[in-house]
């Protein structure tokens, strides 16, 4: 039966591993197998998505209740 290791090992500078095999001697052949970790992908949302979750998530005012807004900012300002 042919014989297997599994070895945990970081990546190092200039993206190169380095692994240690005691039961090797100088010279043998052996075959590497690199599995990366699966990284979570990132979801592309488009500007018009991120406007539809923003709004769905505030309630809707009316133009009085703006308009009462802009008037109480404005007032701010004077004082």
């Amino acid at each position: 039966m042919q014989a297997a290791l599994r070895i945990t090992t970081k990546v190092l500078p200039g993206n190169k591993i380095e692994i240690e095999i005691p039961e090797a001697e100088i010279g043998d052949s052996v075959d590497v197998f690199v599995i990366l970790p699966e990284k979570p992908k990132i979801k592309r949302r488009s500007a018009i998505e991120i406007i539809e979750e923003v709004h769905a998530k505030r309630t809707p005012k009316t133009a009085e209740e703006i308009d009462r807004q802009l008037q109480e900012e404005r007032n701010s300002w004077d004082s």
